[in-house]
């Protein structure tokens, strides 16, 4: 392996842990610096002298939220990549992402892929780095300019002095005269183009750096989540939870110096779970069968536009296998101009069928910059987010579904979108708007495809997400295509039971997460009763959804 000149800052207050973490960078050719606390690396991080820091769960949440307010401030080029280790659930490692970490890698981790991770990272951080450089080059450039505008204001003042020494100068003073200006103009008009491409550049990588997935990274996305017990259907949940009741039935036999009252409470809570689940799994059973078919996967595509021109950014060329062209630094090349492929962010959601060709879902879903600050940042830039296509994939269906907005609420996170649903033959989902359809503490069942297209993957099984992958080189509309051409497209089933019913919202605690926005709530009779909408961060398994009586005036129209 070559060596990297990258110098890397490792937290942990595990001593093996950490010394572990210091040997496989240090032989990955990492600079590294390890320390137990942030106070040993302080004066490193706020000098902006480390590449990398790769922080681990074994830190208090004070610690890494110092570490991340030590960099905030520094210049761009300086400021290092976080990376932490994480053995929370999927709503954890997206809360720390949310705050600001760069990349939460699960734990337990297998070192070649954390390599990966990490490399990744580093790539990125001169992709930003040369921008920055850029950026600055072009505000240099402007400096100049302004300056040889200077010079020619100074230029003809001397020219009006010059003119009283004879006609003789006047020609060769206003042939200067011109040049200047019009050198001084180019190189405005560049400088300040450049500048625009540039800073243009920057925000639409910035937010294309969250959403595009080569091949291995969806292989290994599929295979991490396959393991996430978040990513189960009700039957394996139950299995999950018989598991834990056994695991922590044999731990109390044989204690082994553990807090014994500490096992009796996750032992009832987790018996307690369980005797909820089997007891309205019979129940629910005819309900999922009967509705799964209805809620479809809803595929967003989101295209940027130039204000000012309202062109499309496009990539500047692709090569013969496919990828993006880049120039000689290694970065994708970005313009508005030719014929090669949009640039496109790529979103997920859930929608279901609520009446003859309609299907509702969230607002945030159909126009995923709606009160987003990544996607919303971008308009700053000079660009604007276009809807380019809205594809609906429903089980059992090969093809995929053109859909078109309709409506949005403007009282509530809805939307609903239309399409050609005339050959599914699909039943329409019983909406029950009543106040003692949602009653707290009654069941309730949750459809959608939590965290997208890589949790359909998961469930698909290794050998055939490798095959689709292959086929599909990690295009998601390829490999949602192809999904649904094999039947593999189905929501996940969640049950669970409404917290509170407050005037604007339902909180409820069946699993979901990102992708499973715009899923139907059912209640035990079948009826929906809301729309998931959110997350409650920092409370794992709850959630947020938009009472149905709010979905009423759209379907009216």
């Amino acid at each position: 392996m070559v060596p990297t000149t990258d110098k890397a800052v490792v937290l942990s207050a595990d001593a093996g842990h950490r010394e572990s973490l210091r040997l496989l960078l240090r032989g990955a050719g990492y600079e590294v610096m390890a320390a137990e606390a942030l106070e040993a690396a302080a004066a490193t991080l706020r000098a902006g002298e480390a590449d990398l820091v790769l922080l681990d769960d074994s830190l208090p949440n004070t610690t890494v939220q110092a570490v991340l307010t030590s960099i905030e401030n520094l210049p761009i080029a300086m400021r290092p990549r976080v990376v932490l280790l994480c053995a929370g659930d999927a709503a954890q490692r997206g809360l720390w992402l949310d705050q600001g970490i760069d990349e939460v890698v699960p734990v337990p981790f297998e070192p070649d892929e954390l390599l990966a991770r990490l490399r990744s990272q580093m790539r990125l951080k001169r992709t930003v780095n040369e921008l920055d450089r850029k950026v600055r080059n072009s505000e240099e450039a402007y400096q100049v300019a302004q300056t040889a505008f200077q010079a020619l204001a100074v230029t003809e003042k001397m020219t009006r002095d010059a003119f009283s020494l004879g006609r003789v100068l006047r020609i060769g003073v206003g042939s200067l005269l011109g040049l200047a200006a019009v050198i001084a103009g180019l190189f405005f008009l560049y400088s300040h183009k450049t500048e625009k491409e540039t800073r243009r550049a920057y925000s639409v990588i910035a937010q294309l750096e969250h959403s595009i997935q080569s091949q291995e990274q969806l292989l290994a996305s599929a295979h991490r989540l396959s393991q996430d017990p978040a990513n189960t259907d009700m039957v394996q949940q139950r299995e999950i939870l018989k598991q834990q009741s056994e695991t922590l039935k044999q731990k109390l036999a044989a204690p082994n110096g553990s807090d014994v009252n500490e096992l009796r409470k996750e032992l009832e809570e987790t018996t307690s779970r369980l005797s909820k689940l089997e007891g309205s799994n019979q129940a629910a059973a005819s309900i999922i069968r009967d509705y799964v078919p209805s809620v479809c996967l809803i595929h967003v595509a989101v295209a940027f536009n130039d204000k000012d021109t309202a062109q499309r950014v496009r990539y500047g060329g692709i090569n013969s296998d496919g990828s993006p062209l880049k120039d000689s630094d290694g970065n994708t090349v970005y313009t508005t101009q030719g014929r090669a492929p949009e640039v496109r962010a790529d979103f997920f959601g859930t929608g279901f069928i609520a009446g003859d060709g309609k299907v509702l879902t969230n607002h945030h879903v159909v126009q995923p910059w709606w009160e987003s600050d990544e996607l919303g940042g971008i308009t700053k830039q000079g660009l604007e987010p276009v809807l380019a296509e809205m594809t609906g994939y429903f089980p059992g269906d090969p093809m995929g579904i053109p859909l078109g907005i309709s409506q949005i609420s403007q009282d509530a996170d809805l939307a609903l979108v239309h399409g050609d649903l005339s050959e599914l033959k699909r039943p329409i989902l019983k909406l029950d708007s009543r106040k003692e359809a949602a009653v707290s503490g009654e069941a309730l069942i949750s459809l959608g495809y939590a965290t997208g297209l890589d949790a359909i993957l998961a469930r698909a099984g290794d050998d055939a997400v490798e095959q689709i992958v292959k086929v599909t080189g990690g295009d998601p509309k390829l490999v949602l295509s192809e999904l649904a051409r094999r039947k593999l497209i189905r929501p996940l089933v969640t049950q669970g039971h409404v917290g509170d019913v407050l005037p604007d919202k339902i909180v409820y605690d069946a699993q979901t997460t990102s992708g499973g926005s715009g899923g139907p709530l059912l209640n035990g009779q079948g009826g929906v009763i809301g729309v998931t909408f959110a997350i409650v961060r920092g409370f794992g398994g709850s959630n947020f959804g938009v009472p149905i009586r709010f979905a009423t005036p759209l379907l009216k129209h």
